[in-house]
């Protein structure tokens, strides 16, 4: 347990600060989760529209530290692949 008052402070923030990322990792899956049901139904224009929803959320999520950019940027790549995969 924190005994300094600085300490106790910094507990503070970080209990504030992981609110805050638990919210945005939150946000970011389920717009991940609704690309993988519209993939999932087979219907391309859903799918390309919440992957254009999702992306932007996704590579915001990589900005504010919650996952990392080669991370942000895999999960973006791999769903606009699988999108563009329904046409065929």
């Amino acid at each position: 347990m924190a005994n300094t008052t600085s300490a106790k402070k910094a507990t503070r923030k970080i209990e504030k600060r992981t609110e805050v990322n638990k919210a945005r990792r939150s946000r970011m899956r389920t717009f991940l989760r609704k690309v993988e049901e519209a993939i999932a139904s087979g219907d391309k224009t859903a799918a390309a529209t919440a992957l254009k929803a999702a992306q932007p959320e996704i590579m915001r999520a990589a900005q504010k530290g919650i996952v990392h950019k080669n991370t942000a940027s895999r999960k973006v790549s791999r769903l606009a692949h699988r999108v563009g995969a329904l046409a065929s």
